[in-house]
């Protein structure tokens, strides 16, 4: 493939919204055969903060301000991809990035892209799903702990 049409790297945004102080609870969106969170890709002329309160928004109606975003933590994985969904061949590198977000007040999730959502207890260490999600708990433990 040559440089003109090199693919752009996917990037994905989205949050963990925390419940509770101390957190008691965190929510993930249930898909066919795994839990998963709010997030989606970018848009053009959008922030990656911009694109995850976008996502969260449309996939559970938490709204800006239902929540207060912690600007100390951000995580990031990278992982492979089929570029098939890109529009390409072979696979891609994409990123994820996620934010933290502590809920304000009380909200009515409305699931609108997933099959259901559900607030699971925050009891460290989590097992869950071991490619994305069981990594960013162990992170945002580790940051809750660093913050107390």
């Amino acid at each position: 493939m040559n440089a003109d049409r090199k693919m752009k790297q996917p990037l994905s945004c989205g949050f963990l919204i925390l419940r509770g102080n101390p957190v008691d609870s965190f929510l993930l969106m249930k898909h066919p055969a795994r839990w998963d969170l709010p997030k989606g890709h970018v848009d053009p002329g959008e922030t990656e903060l911009q694109c995850a309160l976008r996502e969260l928004f449309e996939e559970t109606s938490i709204r800006e301000e239902d929540i207060k975003v912690d600007p100390a933590f951000v995580f990031e994985n990278k992982y492979l991809v089929n570029q098939k969904r890109y529009g390409g061949k072979g696979l891609i590198e994409k990123t994820l990035k996620i934010f933290l977000g502590h809920l304000v007040r009380p909200v009515e999730i409305m699931v609108t892209e997933h099959d259901g959502f559900k607030w699971f207890d925050w009891k460290p260490p989590h097992r869950i799903q071991d490619w994305t999600i069981d990594p960013l708990l162990s992170a945002v433990n580790e940051h809750l702990k660093q913050n107390r």
